[in-house]
């Protein structure tokens, strides 16, 4: 009897003991994987903020590559707007060149087609003739001599006109020629009215006009004294005598 109830203790411990096991058991177990959730959703949250911050890199990579494509789109633009700048700036330059010979070529034949025209200084006709590369015999000097004009027969009083327009450069008493009268004309053209009686109508420096009265026909030329009254008139090129007969039609 007494080995009987020792038994059935030792079989209460027993049970006892394995009870308590298994619920030891089941307690680490449980703590174990309330550890694991824990652990996981620290994971998991550490993996969602690596992967947030992953994104947001994106982000402003995205952001930055952005902003400098936009900048290098504005400089590119910027060089473009320069450049058309300096070509528009070149094409101005170039058109007021052209321009500006266009007008000096106009303004040369404008000069061209406004070439300097004489008129007669005093009606009347020739008593000698231009004679530059020649003789001519002068009654006055007895000889052979250079005639640098041509002498128009012409009353005395008779009056003389500016054959061109121009300016009175001399009034004086040549000692050949008598009282003389020089006007420069555009071009390096002069005029020169000799064997003046009166020159009182114009004054050195003055502007004349064509057909513009200069004085009067006389007789104050000392190497022409014994020819009829007449106007000696020259006509100069750059300081060189010319026949008046090629501007002039007697």
């Amino acid at each position: 009897m007494i080995r009987e109830k020792k038994n059935v203790k030792s079989i209460i411990y027993l049970s006892g003991s394995i009870i308590g096991i298994v619920l030891l058991t089941f307690l680490l177990a449980l703590t174990s994987n309330t550890d694991n959730n824990v652990n996981e959703s620290k994971i998991n949250q550490i993996q969602d903020n690596l992967t947030a911050e992953v994104e947001e890199n994106n982000t402003n990579n995205e952001l930055i590559e952005s902003a400098s494509s936009a900048i290098g789109k504005t400089v590119d633009e910027m060089n473009n707007t320069v450049n058309e700048q300096e070509s528009n700036i070149e094409e101005v330059e170039t058109v007021v060149e052209e321009t500006k010979e266009t007008e000096q070529n106009e303004k040369e034949k404008e000069e061209v087609v406004k070439e300097i025209t004489f008129i007669k200084p005093v009606e009347g006709e020739v008593l000698r003739e231009f004679a530059k590369d020649n003789l001519v015999y002068s009654e006055t000097l007895k000889e052979w001599i250079t005639h640098l004009g041509i002498d128009i027969k012409a009353d005395k009083t008779s009056i003389v006109k500016a054959s061109a327009t121009g300016i009175v450069q001399s009034i004086k008493n040549d000692p050949r020629y008598g009282l003389t009268v020089t006007v420069e004309h555009d071009d390096g053209f002069k005029t020169i009215y000799s064997n003046l009686l009166t020159a009182e109508f114009v004054v050195e420096g003055e502007e004349l006009e064509q057909g513009q009265t200069i004085g009067t026909v006389g007789t104050t030329s000392t190497f022409e004294y014994l020819d009829e009254p007449h106007l000696h008139f020259e006509i100069m090129k750059d300081n060189e005598n010319i026949d008046p007969n090629i501007y002039v039609k007697y």
